[in-house]
């Protein structure tokens, strides 16, 4: 019997077999070929069709049961993995009004502040945990107030996974951990928040059902099955927006546990049981996969967009062919890259810099001495410290790390960007081979065998490498002061 898995990106479909017994991955496809499009008519916009993505998801079904010689009545559970703070707004029949706005439209930003204005800092940071921001109760309001024929037809509001187990099932529903990443949960009343929905003019009704993150969420329905083919029935048991899943994937529960990504942004997603923040612009705290009203376990987001990207950039220019070569070149350069910094900055505002945008650049560049290999690594190190002046951020709430763990994936597969990460930190990080729909499908597990059963399965089956400290990590520490202190007075000009 197998554990179905599936994540739905703004890139690309994903989906996974898991062994129900042992947690070992049987199978992962992704479609389409190619990128899946973002429309984009003004600037800021971003926005996808949401039966593309269901489309693509029961393609994607059909052709792993099919690639691996699995019979649909051997799938015992779904879950559902999805790209957070996206917007699907249906009618009565479930269907879509419009196209989905996505996580990285930036047309309500206004509206998020307006909100911040009427609310106050003190209930957002007390009560929200977060500025609206640009995330989902905002683009919501910008509905109401750009499309109003549109916006009187809504029956109910859906997160991106939402709409897909909506789908799946024929019911709309959704979760704690979900209401929090689109803003609308009040941490202190635990319900969703009367406030936020009276300042922004919005209605109680357009919510759906709220159900368990880890449950008996709904089953297959008749039409579902004939269009995936899945069995009628087959329970859906979790789902989860993409950043609390990259932690779930790679075990990360608990207070001052720290999951990190290393892609085209790199993430930082830091547990805490502390239901208060001082950063609501800098940082975002969302209701883990496991928050309840008696466990308030959050994830602290933090995010640097011009990361995995900077990368790529310079492999484009520099003309290398893979980035396994990129790192053997970085490899053969010493700590500090011999004075050249990188300040990773150029894709777009960064919030950890309180949404300057300064572009990316590099400094101290000595045309004599610098070649392709001092280029590779002080990116890999400048993106590094990045990070790092972003976990500071973290350590400044009182925050204390005590695991770190981090995906096989992107730049976590250079030594020198894992060894440095790891000498930053002072701290071992762990390096796993999973990915967002294997966690999903291995999610049911927590479901059916609690989460002893899921913390074996991923340590028996991906634990990779792990990355100790050196015990002289002056020469890591120095270079990170170094760049610091040159980005503080690039802020302050």
């Amino acid at each position: 019997m197998y554990y179905l898995g599936i994540d739905i990106g703004s890139s690309f479909i994903k989906v996974a077999l898991v062994e129900t017994e042992s947690g070992k991955v049987f199978g992962i496809h992704k479609e389409p070929e190619t990128e899946l499009p973002i429309e984009s008519k003004k600037k800021g916009w971003a926005e996808q069709d949401p039966d593309i993505w269901w489309n693509h998801t029961c393609y994607a079904i059909t052709t792993i049961l099919d690639k691996f010689s699995v019979e649909k009545e051997d799938i015992s559970g779904i879950g559902i993995a999805y790209q957070m703070h996206g917007l699907v707004v249906v009618d009565k029949n479930g269907l879509p009004l419009r196209k989905a706005i996505i996580w990285c439209d930036s047309r309500a930003v206004e509206i998020g502040e307006t909100a911040v204005e009427d609310l106050g800092i003190e209930y957002c940071t007390s009560h929200l945990l977060n500025s609206p921001g640009n995330f989902t109760a905002s683009k919501l309001k910008w509905i109401k107030e750009n499309e109003p024929e549109i916006y009187k037809q809504i029956d109910k509001i859906l997160l991106p996974g939402d709409y897909i187990a909506s789908k799946i099932t024929g019911k709309p529903a959704t979760t704690i951990p979900g209401l929090t990443e689109g803003i609308f949960w009040d941490f202190k009343e635990k319900e969703i928040s009367s406030a936020l929905i009276n300042s922004l003019g919005l209605k109680q009704h357009h919510f759906p059902l709220i159900v368990p993150t880890f449950g008996h969420q709904g089953e297959v329905s008749d039409t579902a099955a004939e269009v995936c083919n899945l069995a009628e029935g087959t329970p859906l048991l979790y789902r989860a927006g993409d950043q609390p899943n990259n932690a779930l994937s790679l075990n990360v529960f608990y207070p001052d546990n720290m999951a990190m990504t290393g892609g085209t942004s790199a993430v930082v997603y830091y547990v805490s049981d502390k239901l208060k923040t001082k950063e609501i612009e800098r940082l975002n705290t969302f209701a883990h996969v496991n928050y309840s009203s008696s466990q308030t376990f959050l994830g602290k987001l933090l995010c640097i967009n011009g990361a995995g990207i900077q990368y790529k950039w310079l492999k484009n220019k520099l003309k290398i062919e893979t980035y396994t070569e990129m790192n053997e070149l970085a490899a053969s350069i010493p700590i500090g890259s011999e004075g050249l910094l990188v300040f990773p900055f150029g894709n777009g505002a960064e919030r950890v810099l309180h949404n300057q945008n300064p572009g990316s650049s590099f400094q101290h560049l000595d045309l004599n001495r610098h070649t392709a290999a001092h280029l590779c690594r002080a990116t890999l190190e400048g993106i590094c410290f990045a990070l790092m002046y972003g976990i500071e951020i973290l350590i400044s709430e009182g925050s204390e790390i005590k695991v770190a763990r981090a995906g096989n994936d992107n730049l976590f597969r250079s030594a020198v960007f894992s060894k440095t990460m790891c000498n930053l930190l002072g701290h071992p990080i762990e390096i796993y081979n999973t990915t967002g729909a294997v966690g999903a499908a291995r999610a049911c597990m927590i479901h059916q065998s609690g989460f002893e059963s899921f913390s074996k399965a991923v340590q028996n089956n991906d634990l990779v490498n792990t990355f100790t400290p050196e015990k002289n990590t002056g020469p890591y520490i120095q270079a990170y002061q170094l760049w610091k202190m040159e980005l503080e007075l690039q802020l302050k000009h």
